[in-house]
Order: structure tokens, then sequence, then C-alpha cells
């Protein structure tokens, strides 16, 4: 009886403890993740669930019944073709042209004493946040037909025409107000990782100042760089207030775009909103592939942190 006893107790023991520590598991999964519930139900709430939504939306008919109907009309519409191309070539070129102008200006910043940096910085900063219907008004009263630089160099007189507020020109220039700025600011950081030492190595070395950048400079910049050009790239994609204040309405505009097809669409009526489900999901696609490349030209430039 007395080694019948001692066999079983250790099995009552182990089964008395289990929902114990269950019980403890689950307090300190709670424990660890209650700072973070309020977090996660704020991103379901605007990102998953609109997402979601989105997604069903586009393959739902008026009716209510799932169909693929809304994906072939808005693919093969020659509107949204044209809507999808030009938002890409404005995106890719207001991206490029950031990159010429911008990386020359950040590797200027970045080789500066701090003082002057932050002056710089500062200003930077307040012309990436100005953007949307106060831009728009800015560029249509310096650059528009009666606008105070066009007027003064009409006065010289020179012959000079600005772009029209609404072609790609005039979207192009407005982008670059904003775009230019955001781009030096997002390369500053990778400008400074290269440093004056390296250069010296490189000379002790013997290697000329084109071998330097052939094998030390670029590889190292141009993840840097490649990176800020998708993250304008995707920015101007998704721009809205500037195209829809500069373009005019849907009678009027020249240029077709992405969201201002959407915004085109939603205003039209409440019913047969399947095309702008599929266009938001495209530009969320597009988004999509833009931030995914980004997080891997990252990755290869955080090595040299």
């Amino acid at each position: 009886m007395d080694s019948k006893a001692s066999i079983e107790s250790p099995v009552l023991s182990i089964a008395s403890e289990q929902p114990h520590s269950v019980q403890q598991r689950l307090l300190q999964w709670l424990a660890d993740w209650l700072p973070a519930l309020p977090l996660l139900l704020v991103t379901y709430g605007l990102l998953v669930a609109p997402v979601l939504a989105l997604l069903g939306q586009s393959f739902l008919s008026d009716t209510g019944t799932l169909t693929l109907a809304n994906w072939i009309k808005t693919l093969s519409s020659r509107s949204d073709q044209r809507a999808i191309i030009t938002s890409l070539l404005l995106a890719a070129a207001s991206a490029t042209s950031s990159l010429l102008i911008g990386a020359p200006i950040a590797w200027w910043v970045s080789r500066m004493l701090p003082v002057q940096r932050s002056l710089w910085l500062s200003m930077l900063n307040m012309a990436a946040n100005f953007s949307g219907i106060g831009l728009a008004f800015a560029f249509v009263a310096i650059l528009g037909s009666f606008g105070m630089v066009t007027l003064a160099v009409q006065q010289l007189p020179l012959p000079f025409t600005p772009p029209a507020p609404g072609s790609f020109g005039g979207l192009l220039l407005a982008y670059g107000y904003t775009n230019i700025p955001l781009f030096i600011l997002l390369t500053i950081p990778g400008m400074g990782i290269l440093r004056h030492d390296w250069w010296e190595a490189a000379q002790t070395c013997g290697a000329s100042e084109r071998q330097f950048w052939r094998a030390v400079g670029l590889p190292i910049l141009l993840p840097f760089v490649g990176a800020g050009w998708l993250l304008v790239f995707t920015w101007s994609v998704g721009l809205y207030g500037i195209p829809f204040a500069l373009a005019g309405n849907g009678s009027t505009r020249k240029l077709s775009l992405i969201t201002l097809q959407i915004g085109d669409i939603l205003q039209a009526s409440i019913s047969g909103q399947g095309g702008a489900a599929v266009l938001s999901i495209i530009l969320l696609l597009i988004a999509a592939i833009s931030l995914f490349s980004y997080r891997w030209m990252i990755g290869r430039a955080a090595q040299w942190f």
C-alpha cells in the first residue's frame, strides 16, 4: 500500500500543477501583450480591416454576388490604364529628379559643421512638410499665368511660358518642392556613414579617387540612395491633394492619376464603387512592393552601421 501511494502521489501532484502552470502562462502572456493591445486594435481598425473591406468590395457586384467583372472592367478600361501608367511615370520622374538634385545636396549637408547642419535640417523639415492644397496655391501664385515669377520674367522681357499647373511638368515641379527635401532628409544619415578615414586609407594603399568610389563609396551609398528613391516614389504615387488642386475636376482634367480616378468614382455615385476598390488595391500593391524592396535595401545597408 505504501509503495502504491508513493507512485500515485507524484502523478497527482503533476496533474494538480498543470492547470496552475497553464493559468500562469496565460497571465504572463496577457501581461506581455497588454501594453501593445491598444496599438494592435488601432492597427487592425485603421489598416487591416479597411484593406480586407476593399479586397472584398473589389470582388462584389452591385447585387452582392462574387464576380471578377470589376477587375476585368478596370484593367481593360483605357482611362484606368492611362491613370496607372501616368501615376507610375510621374512618381518615377519625381523620385529620379529628387535623387539627381537631392543626393549632392545631402552629401554637402552631411559634411557641414553641426551648427550649419542643424540650420539646414530645420529648413528642409519645413519644406518637406509643406504640401497639399497650400503647396498648390503657392505654385499658382508663383508660376501660374499671373504668378509673381511669371510676371517678373515676362517684364524683362524674356520668352517664358510656365508649365500648366495640371500638366505633367507642372505636377513634377510641384512634387519636387516637397520631395527633394524629403529625399535629402532620408539620405543624410547614409551619407554620414561614409567616413573620410576610409578615403585616406584608400589613398595610403595607392587607390585613385575613381577606384575608391567604385569599390567603396558607391557600394555603401547605393542602398541608401535606392531606399530614398523608393520612398519618394511610393509617396508620389499616393498623393491626392496637390494633383486634385492643380489638375482640376474630371471634366477639364488633362492628366489622369490613380488617386484622382478613385476620387472621381467615389464622387460619381454611391453604388457601383467596385472600380474604386480595384484601383485602391492596385495602389496598395504598388506601395507594398515598393516598401518590401525598401526593407531589402535597408537590410543590405544596415551592415555598415
